[in-house]
């Protein structure tokens, strides 16, 4: 703890901004994985429930159920279902469908790319404090004794790099948590797909005996 106290010290003061940047990132990747891990048992757990009223076309159980449940599958169904018109004609339900996705996918990736906008900022302020701590340092060692210029420059040079590296230390947890979360993002939004494509099939499914003209 203490080398940890000393490190952070001897960094100078951009390491308090790139300890706040880290706080926010990760606060926000927190916050992102809460409830994009709420979303994904949510939208399982409506598709289970609604599955057998669609199997039984009870479409208006299907859709009281739907826009009751809070979840993002529940309100592209619940779009779907209120636009299936009396022919069931498949192309009207998988517009409505893709219409729901896509208001659905920037809510899911909300607040995401801040995580890596986050990163790279911590990284560019590390840079950034250890070229104005090598300015410092050069300055200073301008007007020392000869005899004291190689130990100036030399402790002056580490305590700038200090801040480099925690850039560093605070952009690489962040750029992998962001690479995670994009990761399950895309997971939801497949696993949304996949539902709608089931939905699809169950809701034009024809009856045996019945024409495409019905």
């Amino acid at each position: 703890m203490e080398s940890i106290v000393r490190f952070f010290q001897e960094g100078g003061a951009f390491m308090y901004p790139i300890a706040i940047v880290m706080a926010i990132g990760l606060a926000i990747a927190i916050e992102r994985f809460l409830f994009l891990l709420k979303e994904k048992s949510g939208n399982r757990r409506a598709f289970e429930d609604m599955l057998p009223m669609l199997q039984k076309k009870d479409l208006r159980g299907a859709l009281t159920y739907a826009g009751n449940s809070g979840t993002k599958i529940g309100n592209i169904f619940a779009a779907a279902i209120a636009r299936i018109p009396g022919s069931q004609r498949r192309e009207e339900i998988e517009y409505a469908l893709e219409e729901g996705l896509m208001e659905a996918i920037p809510q899911l990736e909300k607040r995401t790319q801040y995580v890596a906008t986050l990163a790279n900022i911590a990284t560019l302020m590390g840079l950034l404090g250890t070229i104005m701590g090598l300015i410092a340092a050069f300055t200073a060692v301008a007007n020392a004794a000869p005899a004291e210029k190689a130990a100036l420059l030399s402790q002056s040079i580490s305590v700038a790099m200090n801040t480099t590296a925690f850039g560093l230390m605070a952009a690489i947890p962040l750029i992998l948590l962001h690479s995670y979360l994009q990761t399950k993002t895309n997971e939801i939004v497949d696993s949304i797909e996949m539902a709608g494509v089931k939905f699809l099939n169950i809701i034009t499914e024809r009856k045996p005996g019945q024409n495409a003209g019905n």
